[in-house]
Parts: structure tokens; C-alpha cells; sequence
């Protein structure tokens, strides 16, 4: 790698992340935000938000970025790469808006961005350089002199991504009974999307049947799965599920859902089952909700064991990987050749998302790409 302690031409990291309520009033505004322009009932999203409401009103997901946020400074401190980091949301405080608009003022002008999903689809990466527009849109209009914005690679394959995952499903075919260890099925689970979002993720070359999203998460349970049987001696069968659909029930999304995959493994005999949220950076609330609640109350009902392994979160060797990724950038922006690392058989990600890449439904425009208005 590059000198460990040259970032330039940048001088921030901006950490941009989905947010959540902090309390129980926050949890109807906060879903406002999330979904504004649909017209949705403000009695329906009570409802929606019976989730939050279950945990206090408040979403880990804050907390969690808190935590990855005192990782990535201990871990630029300790290897001496002077950089300042900042965080912004989409949805709540603190606002991608604000955040921008402070280190505008602070006198930053190449900013890279850290986004809080790993992999390719419209609401993983082009929604948040919609918002990135957004944001730069309304700083522009107050007269602002706009830093130049760019946003990391997808980091779904990279080693430091990898191997906590990795880990975590050890740890949790360890925690099985032992005589339904070798037996335990892995069920690696993601956000569904609908068919459409997924057939038309990636790069333009990449669509068609699950596009981009799809191959991508099939590589890392591959890959995580093969790292398993290497080190264990056991090979697990395993497959790609999804959970947190939403939307109208006539739209197709991406299937099996992980409780219907759940009594369909009971149904086949499988003794055990373990599932790795492997499309989560931290167990934020659709974790905690979707696996730790609903799926585990499922494998209850139908007596089947199961564990939930970890996300990567806040581990060192995820700190690590961004700072490996900030370097691989700023080398190639100052010229310089550089061997990304990425396991596994796709590759590095592109560093400029292309013309193409995960559109909208209705054009918008997102910055930090090859369309982007803010060049």
C-alpha cells in the first residue's frame, strides 16, 4: 500500500449513514422523513413504528455509528493518518446538510465519504449520492464554496469487511449444540429489494436477473461459507435469504424470506440453523426486529435451533479496511498505481459510479458519480 499516513489530495473522511430516532418522540418524524413525497398517513406510520416503539422508541443504529466512529479515530491515530473525521445522516440528526455545511466552514474542500452499506443497489449507494446532491444543492444556493465530494468503493469483499463475518458464524456454530453442529445450515441474510431495484444494480453491463446486488451477496456467502469449511473441516450448506420487505405485496421482491426459508429447512430435516446478516454493516433496528425478534420467535415455534451471528460493527479489522480504502483512493487520485484488496472472484468495485449505475425510478441528481453536477 501507499504511505500509511499520506491521505491527500483529501483532507476529511464523512462518515454518511441512514440514522434513527433517539427516543420515543423522534420515531413519527423520523419515518416523515424517510418517507416524504409518498403521502403515507401519519396513523400508518404509528403502526410502522410499533418497531422502535418495542425498544424504547430509540434505533441502535446511532450508538453504533458512535462506536465505529471512536474506532476509525483510534485506528487513524495509532498508524499516524491525520484526518479528520465527520458524520452526517440522511434521515436524523445529525443531518447530512448540516455536517456538510460544518466542514465547509471547518475549510474542507476534497472530502471522501464513507457510506454505511457495503454493496450496489439504488437505496445502498445512488440514494446516498441523491442526498449527497441534495445536500450540496442547498449549500450552493446559500452561497457556499462546495467542497469536491467523492464516495468510497463498495467494500463488500474487502478482507478487513470479511473477516469478522467470517468469525462471527464460527462463533455461532460453536455456541450450537453439539450434536446439531455439523449439521446447521447457514442462512445468510440481506435486505430484500424489489426485483426491478435488484435487476438494474450496478454498472449497466451488470443488469439483468438480480443484477449487481445479487451477485455481490452471493459472492460474499460464498466466500464466508468456504472459509468455514476450511477451517472447520464441515461443509455447510448455505443459501442467500432476505428479510425487511415492505411495499405494496403486489410488487415482487427478492425471496425466500428468511421465516419462510426457516420452516421450509425444518420441513427438509436440517437440525440447526445459523444466520449471518451479512447485507448489515451494524445490528441496527431491522436486525434487532427482523432476526432477533421474528425470526427467532419462528425457529422457536418450530423448535429449530438457532443462532444469529454477528455484524461487523465497530471491529478493528473493519476500521482497518476503511483506512485501507482511503489510502487506495487518494494513491489512485494522486496518479499512483495501487493493488486493491478484494477477495473472491469480482474484484475491486469502481471507484466513479458510472452513468447508469442503479437508477432511479424518476431521474434525480446524485453527486459523487460520472453524472454528477458537483464534477
Amino acid at each position: 500500500m501507499p504511505d500509511a499516513r499520506d491521505a491527500t489530495p483529501y483532507d476529511a473522511l464523512l462518515l454518511l449513514s441512514f440514522g434513527g430516532p433517539e427516543g420515543p418522540d423522534d420515531v413519527v418524524p423520523f419515518l416523515e422523513n424517510v418517507t416524504r413525497g409518498r403521502g403515507i398517513p401519519k396513523e400508518r406510520l404509528k403502526e410502522v413504528g410499533q418497531h422502535y416503539f418495542l425498544f424504547g422508541g430509540v434505533s441502535p443504529i446511532n450508538d453504533q455509528n458512535r462506536a465505529l466512529l471512536d474506532a476509525l479515530r483510534k485506528d487513524f491515530a495509532e498508524h499516524g493518518l491525520d484526518l479528520p473525521i465527520y458524520w452526517g445522516n440522511r434521515n436524523w440528526a445529525p443531518y447530512l446538510t448540516d455536517t456538510l455545511r460544518e466542514m465547509v466552514a471547518d475549510g474542507r474542500r476534497r472530502v471522501l465519504v464513507l457510506a454505511t452499506s457495503a454493496y450496489a443497489s439504488y437505496s445502498g449507494c445512488r440514494q446516498y449520492r441523491e442526498n449527497l446532491a441534495d445536500s450540496l444543492a442547498a449549500l450552493e444556493a446559500e452561497g457556499l464554496e462546495l467542497p469536491k465530494v467523492d464516495k468510497l468503493r463498495h467494500y463488500y469483499n474487502h478482507e478487513g469487511f470479511l473477516e469478522p463475518m467470517i468469525e462471527g458464524v464460527l462463533a455461532s456454530l460453536a455456541d450450537l449444540p453439539e450434536e446439531v453442529r455439523d449439521g446447521a445450515h447457514l442462512a445468510f441474510s440481506t435486505h430484500s429489494i424489489p426485483d426491478a431495484s435488484a435487476d438494474t444494480s450496478g454498472p449497466v453491463e451488470e443488469h439483468g436477473e438480480g443484477g449487481a446486488y445479487v451477485k455481490q451477496h452471493l459472492e460474499v456467502a460464498r466466500l464466508i461459507a468456504d472459509a468455514v469449511r476450511e477451517r472447520t473441516g464441515v461443509d455447510h450448506p448455505w443459501q442467500l435469504v432476505y428479510q425487511s420487505r415492505s411495499g405494496a405485496p403486489h410488487i415482487p421482491w427478492l425471496e425466500p424470506d428468511i421465516c419462510d426459508h426457516l420452516e421450509e429447512r425444518h420441513e427438509s430435516g436440517v437440525p440447526a440453523v445459523v444466520i449471518a446478516p451479512i447485507g448489515f454493516v451494524s445490528d441496527h433496528m431491522e436486525v434487532l426486529y427482523d432476526l432477533d425478534t421474528e425470526a427467532k420467535a419462528k425457529a422457536e415455534e418450530l423448535g429449530l435451533p438457532m443462532r444469529r451471528s454477528a455484524t461487523v460493527g465497530a471491529d478493528p479489522r473493519f476500521a482497518a479496511a476503511v483506512r485501507d480504502l482511503i489510502l487506495e483512493r487518494a494513491a489512485t487520485e494522486r496518479g499512483q498505481e495501487v493493488t486493491p484488496c478484494a477477495l473472491g472472484a469480482l474484484g475491486a468495485s469502481h471507484n466513479l459510479c458510472p452513468v447508469g449505475c442503479c437508477p432511479a425510478r424518476a431521474p434525480r441528481p446524485a453527486a459523487a458519480g460520472a453524472d454528477s453536477p458537483y464534477a
